[in-house]
């Protein structure tokens, strides 16, 4: 009963700090603009499955995709042995699954559990090596400061020994069942604690660590197992209360933020309302251009200056990003030794969004005297940008940081009126000919002349 009393404070305390982070991260998504993406259900299902179910986009290089299919579907199914031992917590029960009556089932679902947690395992050894010990450029970026180099690496060492602690549970736990059975094969007596190990599961990648425990006593092999056990169930509980401050909250944003991705074809980019209804006004001669605005109605911003001038999607990106580098490793400029990484964007995204929400006051973001344009995101970094979509292409959660460049641009552009001088000559040639090039429009033509002479 005192176990079950443990278990059940943790429980609750792991589930309130998980429940609460998950609040804050809402709260702070809706401070951002509203847009439609309910549209076209089908396509986005379809989306969803296809990118974040099927990881069709994390194959693209196999070495790492084929190991993160590995991890992920491992994590989901491994899952159902973690709700055993949640029940088997609460309960004061052993293996609770085992005495439904599908032994058969129960055995061949444990073997593929044991199968999983050894492939997890090693790919995060492999993952753990990729990471620091060869020389992979995207891992050594100038944003992969140390405490996002440090978040994955202690994602990495805690599967790493969660799945060797369930490996060992499981190894003990054969074990025990083996002697159980056999004192109660030879008329002996069997305690209560021992009798509670009941004949239940296949153990075939568990067994082969059994040389490392088979010279314990009962009792050791008990204290053991049951230390397995708490430091699984332990270490998962504080995984769920570490995940939603770390980059590997992608594992639950993951299908939300593919299922409301951007349908449009790539290079599309959307027009501002305000600007769009300016322009029909000038096209539509019944309307009046001196009529009064409405004086209850917001003044209008042009472009995002800040966390809260984005749109919520595009806060949902930053929350969702991975920091694999995907990205920065297919966008020209920063392959060209320019100042810009997409994935810096969407981290400098988060970090600011996570300020802003932590100086709220009454539910309204107060004026710190900073910004996400110029005190994270500098205008070198935005101008240097070309638009080619590379990174929204090879993001494998359809991330999309174009946008976020886009709209601070067009705030330095609409609202501070500022612009590389090679910009605002286009600016002025556009407004002055009809046309980027700084000749009018009457003679377009003049070269055609030199070819026919």
């Amino acid at each position: 009963m005192i176990a079950q009393i443990i278990f059940l404070l943790l429980f609750g305390v792991s589930t309130y700090f998980f429940t609460k982070r998950i609040r804050e991260i809402r709260r702070n998504i809706n401070l951002g603009q509203d847009i439609d993406r309910s549209d076209n259900a089908s396509k986005r299902w379809k989306t969803m499955i296809m990118v974040a179910i099927g990881q069709s986009k994390m194959v693209k290089r196999p070495v790492s995709g084929i190991l993160h299919i590995l991890v992920y579907v491992g994590f989901v199914l491994i899952n159902i042995e973690v709700l055993e031992i949640i029940i088997d917590g609460i309960f004061g029960t052993h293996r609770a699954f085992a005495q439904l009556g599908f032994d058969g089932l129960y055995d061949f679902l444990i073997g593929c559990f044991e199968i999983l947690a050894f492939l997890v395992l090693a790919a995060c050894v492999i993952f753990l090596i990729r990471r620091n010990v060869v020389n992979i450029k995207r891992f050594h970026s100038k944003e992969m400061t140390k405490w996002p180099k440090s978040d994955a690496n202690i994602i990495l060492v805690t599967e790493v020994l969660l799945m060797f602690a369930l490996l060992s549970m499981n190894a003990t736990d054969g074990i025990l069942q083996e002697r159980a059975g056999a004192l109660m094969a030879s008329g002996e007596p069997v305690s209560e604690v021992l009798a509670h190990y009941i004949e239940a599961g296949s153990f075939p990648v568990s067994s082969m660590l059994r040389p490392l425990y088979d010279g314990m006593s009962i009792e050791g092999l008990m204290m053991t197992e049951r230390f397995m056990w708490w430091f699984h169930i332990i270490g998962i509980l504080g995984f769920l209360v570490y995940v939603p401050y770390s980059k590997h909250f992608h594992i639950f944003l993951a299908f939300p933020n593919t299922y409301f991705s951007q349908l449009l074809p790539k290079g599309t980019v959307p027009n501002m309302e305000a600007v769009t209804k300016e322009v029909k006004l000038m096209l539509d001669p019944e309307a009046d251009p001196y009529a009064a605005p409405d004086p209850d109605a917001a003044p209008v911003k042009f472009g995002a200056k800040d966390v809260q001038d984005l749109t919520w999607k595009q806060l949902f990106d930053a929350y969702t990003c991975t920091e694999c580098g995907r990205c920065t490793s297919v966008c020209p400029a920063s392959e060209t030794g320019k100042l810009l990484s997409p994935r810096k964007i969407m981290m400098d995204t988060r970090d600011r969004l996570d300020e802003v929400g932590k100086g709220l006051e009454n539910g309204v973001p107060k004026d710190d005297g900073k910004s996400l344009l110029k005190d994270y995101i500098s205008e070198e970094e935005l101008w240097a940008c070309t638009t080619c979509n590379a990174c929204v292409e090879a993001c494998p959660v359809n991330i999309d940081p174009l946008s976020i460049i886009i709209d601070l641009r067009r705030h330095l552009i609409m609202e501070e009126s500022k612009s590389p001088e090679s910009i605002t000559a286009m600016f002025n040639n556009i407004e002055n000919n009809g046309a980027p090039w700084a000749f009018p429009a009457a003679d377009r033509g003049k070269w055609i002349e030199d070819v026919n002479s």
